[in-house]
C-alpha cells in the first residue's frame, strides 16, 4: 500500500536542465549530449559530483569542469552551465504534486547545489516547495542520488518502508536503486504520461 510519493525537482516539478544544456550546445556547435557525456565520466568524483555534495564552491566548479571537458576535447564555460539549472515549473506536476499531498506523505529528493533555504527563489517556486512534508537535499546531506543512503534517509524521516513509496524522477540511474531498494518507480519523460502512470499506481482519477 502506498504511503509516500516522492519527487525529484529539476526535470520533474521544474523543467530540465538538460533543456538549457541542449541550447547551449548547440549556440556553441558543441555535439548533443557533450554535458550529459562530461557529467557520466567519472560520475561519483567529478566535479558535478562534488558539487552537488557541497565538497566544492561555485568558483571551483567552474573550473574543474571546464577541465574536465578540455581532457575529453571541449572547451566550453561552464559558468553557463550553472545558469542553466533553474528550470520553470511545469503547472501539470504542480497539480500532481497538490493532488497526493492530500492523500499521502511527500518529500523533494534533489541533488542541488545550494540548500532550497539560501536560494534567491521566486515566490511561485517558494509555494510549490513548501508544499512537500520533506525536503532531502544533497547540498545538506553529504550525499546524493543516486547513493542508496539518499534514499534511506528520506524513508527514516517519512516513518515508511520503501515498498511503500512512489519515486518520480527524470534521469534512470536515480531510479534503479529506488526499484532495488523496493519502490515504484516512473520514468518522467512526458510529464502528462508520468502523471498518468502515477494516477494509475495511486487510485486517482485524472479529473
Amino acid at each position: 500500500m502506498v504511503e509516500a510519493v516522492l519527487f525529484d525537482f529539476g526535470g520533474v516539478i521544474l523543467s530540465s536542465p538538460f533543456e538549457a544544456f541542449a541550447e547551449y550546445e548547440n549556440e556553441i556547435g558543441l555535439p548533443p549530449d557533450t554535458i550529459r557525456k562530461i557529467n557520466a565520466t567519472n560520475p561519483d568524483t567529478n566535479a558535478w559530483a562534488q558539487f552537488e555534495r557541497r565538497e566544492v564552491s561555485p568558483e571551483e566548479f567552474v573550473s574543474l569542469f571546464e577541465k574536465e571537458a578540455l581532457s575529453l576535447g571541449y572547451e566550453l564555460n561552464a559558468q553557463r552551465i550553472l545558469e542553466g539549472l533553474h528550470g520553470s515549473l511545469r503547472p501539470e506536476m504542480v497539480e500532481a504534486l497538490i493532488k497526493c499531498s492530500s492523500k499521502f506523505k511527500t518529500a523533494m529528493l534533489t541533488n542541488n547545489i545550494t540548500p532550497m533555504g539560501e536560494q534567491d527563489l521566486d515566490e511561485e517556486v517558494k509555494k510549490v516547495v513548501e508544499i512537500f512534508d520533506l525536503l532531502i537535499e544533497s547540498s545538506i546531506e553529504g550525499c546524493r542520488k543516486p547513493e542508496e543512503k539518499f534514499y534511506e534517509i528520506a524513508c527514516e524521516r517519512l516513518k515508511v518502508k520503501p515498498e511503500n513509496c512512489v519515486f518520480l524522477d527524470d534521469l534512470g540511474i536515480n531510479l534503479k536503486p529506488a526499484r532495488t531498494m523496493g519502490m515504484s518507480t516512473i520514468k518522467v519523460i512526458n510529464p502528462e504520461d508520468a502523471i498518468k502512470e502515477l494516477y494509475d499506481i495511486l487510485g486517482f482519477t485524472s479529473d
